[in-house]
C-alpha cells in the first residue's frame, strides 16, 4: 500500500543550544505566520510524589508574569500582534504555544525567554492561581456529570506506580500544603531549558530563527540535575475492576483500558491500527455493535494516545449504556467483538479504509490541529514530541509509514497478546440514585 504513496517532505532542521535547549524549525512560506512553541518534559505523571497537581498549576503560574513582562502582559502583547496563545498540560509534557504574523516571531521569542529565565512566582501569584485551578476542578470534574470518566477514575484502577496512577489534576490537600519554596523549586527543576525543545513553524529564514533563539535563550542556565520519575509498571497478572459512584448522571457508564505496548516497538504500530478497527467513530465495531445492532449503548467510544505519551498508555472503552441493561451484560457483549478481532483475520475491505482514514487524520493534523483554530499546531506538537520522546524530529515525515505497514495477521497476533483479561481495567459508573435512570 505505502510503495505508491507520496512521501512527505515537510522541511525539518533542528540544533542544539550550549545549555541544552533543542530547538527546531520548519519553514513555510505559504502565508506570512508563524508558529511558535516551548514544550517542557513535565507533565501529570512526571510530577513529584507529593506534589499532585503541580504541573497543571504552572500552566497557569507562566501566565502571571515574568521578570520584564508584568501580569497578563505576555497575553495582552501576543493579542496586541493579532496573534493568539495557549497552553495544555498532558501525562508527559506541558506546552505553551502562539500563532502570530510573521513580523512577531522576535517578540514571541523574547516573551518565552522572559519567563522560562524569571518567572514571577510570588505568594499573591501561587494563592490566587492555586484557587484557580481548584475551582476549576470543582466546574470540570466535582460538579459535573461523569467528570473525569474515565481519564481520572481509571488510572488507580489499571496501574500501581504512583505517577501513572495518582490524581492528575492534584489533591487539594497537595495543592493547599505547597509552599512557595516548593513552588519555586519545581521551577528551577523542571522548566530548565535543558528539558525543553523549541519549535518554530512558518514564514521566516531558519538562520535568521536559530540566531533568535540562541540570542534569547543560550544565556539561560541549564539544571544541572532533572529527576525522571519512574514511570514502569509491574506485569499485571489478573483483571482489575473498580467502581466509582455517579452523583449527576442518569446512565450507567463502562470503561474498558487496555495497556497497549511501549512507544516504538513493532507492536506500537500495529496496536494503533488494531485501535481504529475496534474504535473507529461510527464505522467502529464497538459502536456498530453495541449502539447500531444490539441498541444495549446510547454512546460508545474509545482510542488510545499514541504520540504524545511517553510511558503506559491504555486504550480504553468509554460507553454509555441504557439502564435496563447491567454493566457486566454489556461488557460481555463488548467481549464478543473482542473475541471476533482475535479469531478471525480482519478483511482487507475493512483494513484498507481504516488505514486511509489513519493517514488522511495524520495529514489533517499536520495543517490544524486545536479545532484547526491555530496554524500548524498539529505540526508543532508533532515536532515537539518526536524530539522530546524520540530524539528525532524527523520522524514527522516516515512514522507513517509503520502503520500503514500493517498487515491482517499482525492485527490478529496483537489482539490476542494484548487483549486479554489480565492486561485489562474495567470501570463501573453506576448512577447513585437508580430512580435517575428512569
Amino acid at each position: 500500500m505505502t510503495s505508491s504513496l507520496k512521501k512527505l517532505h515537510i522541511p525539518v532542521e533542528h540544533t542544539t543550544l550550549a545549555n541544552g535547549l533543542r530547538v527546531v524549525v520548519s519553514p513555510d512560506h505559504s502565508a506570512p505566520v508563524v508558529t511558535v512553541g516551548v514544550y517542557y518534559q513535565i507533565g501529570f505523571r512526571l510530577e513529584p510524589h507529593g506534589r499532585s497537581g503541580f504541573a497543571h498549576l504552572f500552566e497557569h503560574m507562566m501566565f502571571q508574569g515574568s521578570a520584564n513582562a508584568g501580569k497578563m502582559e505576555h497575553i495582552r502583547l501576543i493579542n496586541s500582534s493579532g496573534g493568539m496563545l495557549n497552553g495544555t498540560t498532558n501525562y508527559d509534557i506541558t506546552n505553551y504555544f502562539e500563532s502570530v504574523p510573521s513580523n512577531a516571531l522576535e517578540r514571541v521569542l523574547w516573551l518565552e525567554a522572559d519567563r522560562m529565565r524569571a518567572l514571577k512566582v510570588d505568594e499573591e501569584n501561587l494563592r490566587n492561581q492555586r484557587d484557580v485551578v481548584k475551582e476549576e476542578v470543582r466546574v470540570n470534574v466535582m460538579n459535573q456529570p461523569y467528570g473525569g470518566f474515565p481519564w481520572l477514575d481509571l488510572p488507580p484502577i489499571a496501574f500501581r506506580n504512583w505517577p501513572n496512577a495518582h490524581n492528575f489534576y492534584g489533591d487539594f490537600a497537595d495543592l493547599d500544603a505547597a509552599t512557595l519554596g516548593d513552588v519555586r523549586e519545581f521551577f528551577r527543576t523542571y522548566y530548565a531549558p535543558n528539558n525543553a525543545v523549541l519549535v518554530m513553524i512558518g514564514d521566516f529564514d531558519p538562520k535568521k530563527a536559530f540566531a533568535l533563539a540562541k540570542k534569547y535563550f543560550e544565556d539561560i542556565p541549564p539544571q544541572p540535575h532533572i529527576p525522571r520519575a519512574n514511570v514502569s509498571e509491574p506485569q499485571q497478572t489478573e483483571e482489575r475492576h473498580g467502581e466509582v459512584p455517579e452523583k449527576l448522571g442518569p446512565l450507567p457508564a463502562v470503561a474498558i483500558g487496555y495497556t497497549m505496548p511501549a512507544r516504538g516497538t513493532p507492536d506500537w504500530y500495529t496496536a494503533a491500527v488494531m485501535d481504529r478497527i475496534i474504535h473507529g467513530g461510527r464505522a467502529g465495531r464497538v459502536y456498530r455493535k453495541l449502539v447500531l445492532e444490539e441498541q444495549i449503548a446510547v454512546d460508545a467510544e474509545g482510542g488510545a494516545d499514541l504520540f504524545e505519551t511517553n510511558g503506559p498508555t491504555q486504550m480504553v472503552t468509554r460507553i454509555f449504556h441504557k439502564p435496563e441493561f447491567t454493566s457486566e451484560g454489556t461488557v460481555a457483549i463488548y467481549d464478543e467483538i473482542i473475541d471476533d478481532v482475535q479469531n478471525k483475520i480482519v478483511a482487507s475491505e475493512e483494513i484498507e479504509p481504516v488505514k486511509v482514514k489513519f493517514r488522511a487524520d495524520y495529514y489533517s493534523m499536520l495543517e490544524g490541529g486545536m479545532g484547526a483554530a491555530m496554524p500548524r499546531f498539529g505540526l508543532m506538537h508533532y515536532l515537539a514530541c518526536f524530539t522530546l520522546f524520540d530524539g528525532d524530529p524527523s520522524l514527522v515525515n516516515t512514522i507513517l509509514d509503520g502503520f500503514l505497514a500493517v498487515t491482517p495477521r499482525q492485527v490478529q497476533e496483537a489482539a490476542k497478546k494484548y487483549l486479554v483479561p489480565a492486561n485489562r481495567a474495567i470501570l463501573f459508573r453506576k448512577p447513585v440514585d437508580a430512580g435517575a435512570a428512569q
